[in-house]
């Protein structure tokens, strides 16, 4: 419970400043709440937070630098804790399930009303310590569920889009700003995940799942010929 009278401390974390502009000035008009950082990437996210002491972060799922999940980890490792409420485009069941599992105390879509983010914000502070959470999806998502091989992380469909690019290991964690053995660790959980065998072999049962999309026709990557499992 914050202290009578305080407002609530807010980080806003998201690679989009007019989205972060329009968040700013909810929170103004609703009183209540004050603006003491904000970040556009993973890294930053982390230092800002580290230096306001804010009680609540509004991460978004997909920015440069490390991944969301590596960030989710880090915050609520941090003293004192802030609480993070997910703000996302991804109006998607399993991914909630997972970053609230992690540590999150809310997961909204992007696509949330004003007063729904309100309302989550306050909930995560004033219930910090009950163990509840805030899930806003839409009732289609809530509905059907995952689907069977929707297991993969955003990072990891982020590391499997790239491999079907031909990119090498070392080229993906340039282009994503992670170290090479991130990349092969991701590697190693989405065959897991897939069941896979082979860096083809998890391309061809993401693309058939539709996690995710083909590259262009005629695009072979930087390497001009086929995927390798390098």
């Amino acid at each position: 419970m914050l202290p009578a009278g305080r407002p609530v401390r807010i980080v806003l974390a998201d690679d989009h400043t007019l989205f972060r502009q329009g968040i700013a000035e909810i929170l103004a008009v609703a009183g209540g709440f004050e603006v003491v950082g904000e970040a556009h990437r993973g890294d930053e996210t982390c230092r800002v937070t580290a230096e306001a002491r804010p009680d609540v972060v509004l991460l978004d799922v997909e920015m440069p630098g490390p991944g969301v999940r590596e960030v989710l980890a880090r915050l609520v490792r941090m003293t004192p804790r802030p609480q993070v409420v997910v703000l996302t485009v991804h109006d998607d069941i399993a991914l909630a399930r997972e970053l609230l599992g992690l540590g999150a105390g809310a997961y909204l879509v992007k696509g949330s009303t004003r007063q729904e983010l309100l309302s989550a914000i306050r909930s995560v502070t004033v219930e910090r310590r009950s163990g509840h959470v805030v899930l806003s999806l839409s009732q289609q998502s809530l509905v059907s569920g995952p689907r069977p091989l929707e297991v993969l992380s955003v990072r990891e469909r982020e590391v499997l889009a790239l491999a079907g690019q031909a990119l090498s290991n070392s080229q993906i964690a340039r282009r994503l700003a992670i170290a090479e053995g991130t990349v092969k660790r991701h590697l190693r959980n989405i065959y897991g995940k897939l069941g896979a065998v082979s860096r083809m072999d998890a391309v061809n049962k993401a693309l058939a799942a539709s996690l995710i999309v083909p590259p262009p026709a005629g695009e072979d990557g930087p390497s001009g010929g086929r995927i390798s499992d390098v």
